[in-house]
């Protein structure tokens, strides 16, 4: 049954339709509760909220910057952002593989061989979903022992992961994947230490995220160490749960199930409900806020490329290989930079010897 509704469009379509109904009919069930708790929520909480869910982005994406350098490939932290924030946006469309895709051909257009987009994409998943499940585990058996026990399999999964991120085997598991991907093998492995400072810069998101969950609950309920933990477990249980949740685009309804049943020790299910719809509303003006500054990022990447294009040589643009996705590469530019510079390399692309006149 899940291979039929893998590969069929209409199951999953009808599939995301359907889940969405219960929760809608949730929602009209619940939405005296959630409209009172809807307003109880102070302006400043929602800003601080969204401040901390584009400061866990942040994190995300440099995690991720961090594998994809210690692979080989150092981008700049702008470049980085362009490539991520972009990207993300796709995860709202059915299906993770569209996110999965759009990243790894944005950073092949600034010369980021396929084989390690796909790796850095693959791992840096596979770090979200380990580090939130162990936070879920420290976390919530503290705080919520019944929501823990009702999700004792997702927590079994992170000595499972902890073993597959170690380098030496990490690197065989990517090999034997890029070869189904018809790619070839990677040129060296994931260091200890990178994958440590990736892993360490995930938490951070996930702790962030807790934050951006915990500044809603605080209008709600008391505030204690209890409604810390609970706020940083139900995020991580809700977000690494989503993750593997590719049917739904960007665990859209998946997630605010989780979240309210994840809740329900410190919150009516009303309640719950209005704070699992506000954090999806911040993360959604998150994610379009930090597209906006990606966008705005290569616009002016392509303006800067093209004004020195055209001080270093007037016919710059002549040798410009222009594809399906507009692939002006850093290095590329360079190379006819360099050789617009430099008479002997002019001599050497037309064929004669350096300091002679052309016939």
């Amino acid at each position: 049954m899940l291979k039929r509704l893998r590969a069929s469009k209409w199951l999953k379509a009808g599939a995301l339709l359907v889940f969405l109904g219960f929760c809608i009919y949730g929602l009209v069930l619940e939405w005296p509760q959630v409209h009172r708790a809807l307003y109880s929520l102070r302006w400043y909480t929602i800003v601080g909220s969204l401040l901390a869910a584009m400061a866990s982005a942040g994190c995300m994406m440099l995690a991720w910057r961090r594998l994809l350098c210690d692979l080989g490939s150092k981008l700049p932290i702008p470049v980085a952002a362009r490539v991520t924030f972009m990207a993300q946006l796709a995860k709202y469309v059915p299906g993770a593989v569209w996110s999965f895709a759009a990243q790894i051909e944005l950073g092949h257009d600034y010369d980021v061989p396929r084989r390690r987009g796909a790796a850095s994409v693959i791992v840096a998943l596979a770090v979200a979903v380990g580090t939130g499940a162990l936070l879920a585990a420290a976390c919530l058996p503290f705080a919520s022992p019944a929501v823990a026990r009702q999700y004792l399999l997702l927590l079994a999964i992170v000595p499972v992961i902890a073993i597959c991120l170690a380098p030496p085997l990490l690197h065989r598991l990517l090999n034997v994947a890029l070869r189904v991907l018809r790619q070839e093998p990677l040129e060296q492995p994931l260091s200890w230490r990178g994958l440590a400072v990736a892993t360490g810069l995930t938490v951070a998101g996930w702790l962030l995220l807790g934050l951006q969950v915990w500044l809603l609950l605080a209008d709600m309920s008391k505030s204690s160490l209890s409604t810390v933990l609970i706020a940083v477990g139900a995020v991580a249980l809700a977000w690494s749960l989503a993750l593997l949740l590719i049917v739904f685009p960007g665990g859209i309804g998946a997630r605010e199930v989780i979240l309210v049943a994840a809740l329900a020790p410190v919150l009516a299910p009303g309640a719950a409900l209005a704070v699992a719809l506000t954090a999806r509303a911040v993360t959604t003006v998150s994610d379009l806020a930090w597209g906006g500054i990606g966008l705005s990022v290569a616009r002016r990447s392509r303006s800067a490329t093209a004004a020195t294009s055209s001080v270093t040589s007037p016919h710059a643009d002549a040798g410009r290989h222009v594809g399906k996705h507009r692939r002006a590469t850093a290095g590329r530019y360079h190379n006819r930079q360099r050789i617009a510079a430099d008479p002997a390399d002019l001599a050497k692309v037309a064929g004669r010897p350096a300091g002679t006149a052309p016939s």
